[in-house]
């Protein structure tokens, strides 16, 4: 059982304790690169971008939401890390006593896992909760589930990277399979052959359907209508936490950088906006050989190889067709539509590989739309729950 601060210890070797200082933080944030390092699937987020979602005033997520930060410590080192949090708003949308884990990194440790998944189940056991999903980090809008195939693979912007061993220690901890959650790979020949085809070709001509990109004029208003659009789309999805107010002006101030108007598609029907695809490059191939930091030049780096540099890859972290056009075949038309108007763009940049993530497992309709243009999928992340009675 944990102490009156919250530490659990295991034996005399493994000690968890909560995150209190800035030097806590600074152990928290830099951990997954001590693990990680030369894995040909991982590369460091940036430092800075970590620090923002881990800071209350900076995170909309903690303006609804209980959070607590744990690391584990041997020898005075810090060798894991976990959080443990419980989201409002999924407590007032779904009411079964669930709450959340996240941002779990370990060494290959038995005792380190059962000491980490030990600390994070009594704080979450003491504030009434029942089950414990995850990891979320912090939520299914930011990043979902754990890495269990494909670890190989390209990293990708706000996609996690785990060791091959954590899924099987988290099983060890007793921890089962909730969902598993798809990623796609679609690469440039695949994609030239993305275009009319005469059903898309009779929608477009009968004037009901208009696919605009972005207008940067108007870029608050349209990336907003986006996040609309996809908090609508995946209203009825399992686990689905639309985000709020807040977590719309956040994202759109955070993705601005990113944001090329002429890889976003926004689609109407009747003059309704009633889909959206948004495509971003992928922010990790431009911090590859940083390890996290913007210092001494890592800034000066940062912005010339956004603004100049021919990065090859990008993600689409967002998509989505308004629930009401579910369906139908105007809805059915879009997502194909969509991606037909941003393929000369994409083409051009030099891209040469897109991402589609992430997709429930059993989200049939979107899986075809995604194979159907040729993609492939090619990694799998899990999201684990365990019984906390």
């Amino acid at each position: 059982m944990p102490g009156s601060d919250g530490a659990v210890a295991i034996g005399s070797v493994v000690s968890v304790k909560p995150v209190e200082s800035k030097a806590d933080l600074k152990h928290f944030i830099a951990l997954p690169k001590q693990l990680y390092r030369g894995q040909p699937g991982y590369v460091a987020p940036l430092d800075i971008e970590r620090a923002e979602a881990l800071d209350p005033k900076k995170n909309p997520y903690f303006g609804h939401a209980e959070v607590q930060l744990f690391l584990a410590w041997r020898d005075g080192k810090p060798v894991g890390r976990i959080s443990a949090q419980i989201c409002k708003l999924y407590q007032e949308r779904y009411a079964d006593q669930t709450g959340h884990f996240g941002f779990i990194d370990s060494a290959d440790d038995p005792a380190v896992f059962a000491a980490l998944t030990t600390a994070a189940e009594n704080w979450l056991r003491e504030r009434g909760m029942r089950r414990v999903v995850g990891p979320l980090s912090f939520s299914t809008n930011e990043e979902t589930g754990l890495l269990i195939n494909g670890f190989n693979s390209l990293p990708m912007l706000m996609m996690p990277y785990h060791a091959p061993y954590t899924g099987h220690r988290l099983e060890d901890c007793f921890y089962g399979k909730a969902k598993d959650l798809i990623a796609y790979d679609l690469d440039k020949e695949a994609y030239r052959t993305v275009g009319s085809n005469r059903l898309l070709d009779k929608m477009a001509a009968e004037g009901r359907v208009r696919v605009r990109p972005l207008d940067m004029k108007n870029y608050h208003r349209d990336l907003s209508l986006a996040l609309d659009i996809f908090n609508d789309a995946w209203s009825e999805n399992w686990g689905m936490i639309p985000f709020t107010q807040a977590e719309i002006e956040a994202a759109a101030k955070g993705l601005k950088p990113l944001i090329d108007p002429k890889l976003v598609s926004i689609a109407e029907i009747d003059g309704e906006a009633a889909g959206m695809l948004v495509c971003v490059p992928n922010l990790l191939e431009a911090v590859a050989d940083l390890n996290g930091s913007l210092l001494p030049f890592g800034w000066l780096k940062l912005i010339w190889r956004l603004k100049f540099g021919q990065l090859k890859t990008a993600r689409v972290p967002l998509m989505g067709i308004r629930k009401k056009f579910h369906g139908t075949l105007l809805g059915a038309s879009l997502l194909p539509m969509m991606f037909a108007a941003i393929k000369e763009h994409f083409l051009a940049r030099g891209l040469e590989r897109v991402e589609l993530s992430w997709i429930l497992e059993d989200n049939m309709p979107m899986r075809r739309v995604c194979e159907g243009i040729g993609a492939q999928a090619y990694k799998t992340y899990r999201v684990y729950e365990k019984s906390l009675v």
